[in-house]
């Protein structure tokens, strides 16, 4: 039965036991980090924001061999559920963390409703672009074997978890579209200054890449 929030930060580490870098326990401790900032700025319930952020990936294993088929945001909502029923938290709280942990993903079919969800999204969003979010492009692309750069290709035309599926393709497709999904003010401002930094490391790579630089 989990007790306290050392109980539920330990449940969650074991989840990541085999995980691979790009989704691994420190982006969970990253976004936890970017939760408790955003938070305290907007004003949320930093317990709620606590443990969802911590639990908020916890379903998220087997999803890359499903080829993102599979909803980890879903799952770790199902999980997370049965996880609470041990913790002592109210009712509306106990919710809320689900809504937020169902709700975070960017490709979601369902928007977050409250303070705290939005601003889990927009941590999570956030660990995805700037300088990290480019690592862990680079570190996902390679997870999957895929190429340094795919220039034959628009990347559009690209299969996504292929050899295709490039630092660049995900920047183009997804990072760069980013910033215009913000939902706290805090986060678009922090979202703003990593986009820039990132447009000129991708205009950059490409120029280095064709020989310009």
């Amino acid at each position: 039965m989990m007790r306290t929030l050392e109980d539920i930060v330990h449940y969650a580490m074991t989840c990541f036991v085999n995980a691979p870098g790009s989704h691994d326990w420190e982006h969970t401790r990253r976004v936890r980090n970017l939760c408790r900032h955003i938070g305290t700025v907007e004003g949320a319930d930093l317990e709620v924001l606590e443990i969802a952020a911590y639990l908020h990936d916890i379903g998220r294993a087997g999803e890359q061999p499903a080829k993102g088929t599979r909803c980890h945001a879903e799952k770790g909502a199902q999980m997370a559920g049965e996880i609470l029923k041990g913790y002592s938290i109210g009712g509306a709280k106990r919710e809320n963390i689900i809504h937020c942990i169902r709700n975070h993903r960017f490709r979601g079919k369902q928007l977050p409703e409250t303070l705290e969800a939005k601003v889990l999204f927009d941590a999570d969003k956030l660990d995805a672009i700037g300088a990290v979010g480019i690592a862990r492009a680079y570190l996902f692309a390679g997870e999957l074997g895929a190429k340094l750069h795919n220039p034959d290709m628009r990347p559009e035309d690209t299969e996504a978890y292929s050899r295709e599926d490039t630092g660049y393709r995900e920047y183009r497709l997804k990072l760069s579209k980013i910033k215009e999904r913000m939902l706290t003010r805090e986060g678009r401002r922090m979202a703003e200054e990593r986009h820039r930094f990132m447009e000129a490391f991708f205009e950059r790579f490409v120029s280095e890449y064709e020989g310009g630089r």
